[in-house]
């Protein structure tokens, strides 16, 4: 963290008065956060000189008077992160469509009204995955490690655009069914199965693309969620972590030979998406640029 690019608390934001557009991020902790040096350095190259993305550590049980606050200030655009996303779904004015069935927002923009939320991980996700691996999620097997907000949302994208089959593990039998029962009108014709990933099923399809939406590989002494020996002829291996960027499940794929990346390409595509809809500013333009900023920011 450097001097330009701060820490603020809701103390700070009660007598905010800095000039020009104001855009944040907000999460619990969030100091090791690279999405301020990710949309400064975008905002840069764009010319927008006075807009300026800020990080402020807010406690969950403090969000919504900070969303409150943040309107009367006039914040253009705010970006959440977890818990706050689950949070912040039902506190503010009106939904995006695309964002309803994922039951969590990360992207929020200033309207008279109130916030207007939607959600990018999706669009991230399958940027991310295109661009890393070299595959779509229309028409893939896809398998996907967690029943959290962040599988929820994951499973969601690959349903929309028309996946060839959804099978999800989760350690949790109830979490699992849960997570099942509120996809199932979602799928349609689409196969929508679980399983425990202590024992995958002998019918899982061959060449599939495992995604990992689980927070297992965050410490160092974190089991890999599947042993991926286990699977019939792993096409390809996404981890949404990004920071380790080689988790105990992606170094196991590069022991196989799989193709396979970290979830930083995912960030960025979910960070350029949320600047589109702030700024105008295509996504696709801006992603190479943060991409180069994350990196530096995280020194890889």
């Amino acid at each position: 963290m450097s001097a330009v690019d701060p820490v603020f608390t809701l103390r700070d934001l009660e007598t905010w008065s800095h000039p020009g557009t104001s855009l944040a991020v907000l999460g619990h902790p969030i100091k090791h956060s690279v999405s301020p040096p990710m949309h400064n350095a975008a905002l840069a190259a764009l010319g927008r000189t006075d807009w300026c993305y800020h990080r402020f550590d807010v406690h969950p049980d403090h969000l919504p008077g900070a969303l409150e606050l943040l309107h009367v200030k006039n914040f253009h655009g705010v970006n959440l992160t977890v818990p706050h996303k689950i949070i912040a779904f039902d506190r503010v004015a009106e939904i995006d469509p695309a964002a309803r069935p994922v039951g969590a927002v990360n992207t929020l923009r200033w309207t008279p009204r109130g916030w207007l939320g939607f959600n990018t991980d999706g669009y991230g996700l399958a940027a991310a995955v295109r661009e890393t691996l070299g595959r779509d999620l229309a028409g893939t097997h896809a398998i996907l490690l967690g029943a959290g907000g962040a599988a929820r949302g994951a499973a969601v994208e690959c349903l929309g655009r028309g996946c060839a089959s959804l099978w999800i593990a989760n350690r949790t039998p109830e979490n699992l069914k849960g997570l099942l029962t509120q996809l199932a009108p979602l799928a349609g014709s689409i196969p929508l199965r679980g399983f425990s990933p202590v024992a995958p099923p002998a019918d899982l399809p061959s060449g599939a693309l495992v995604i990992n939406a689980t927070s297992a590989g965050l410490r160092p002494d974190d089991p890999a969620p599947i042993d991926l020996t286990a699977l019939p002829n792993v096409a390809a291996v996404f981890d949404m972590i990004y920071n380790p960027p080689r988790t105990p499940l992606l170094r196991q794929a590069d022991f196989l030979g799989l193709p396979h990346a970290n979830g930083l390409a995912m960030l960025v595509h979910q960070g350029a998406k949320s600047l589109e809809i702030w700024s105008g500013a295509p996504a696709s333009s801006t992603a190479p640029t943060m991409l180069a900023a994350a990196r530096a920011a995280l020194g890889v």
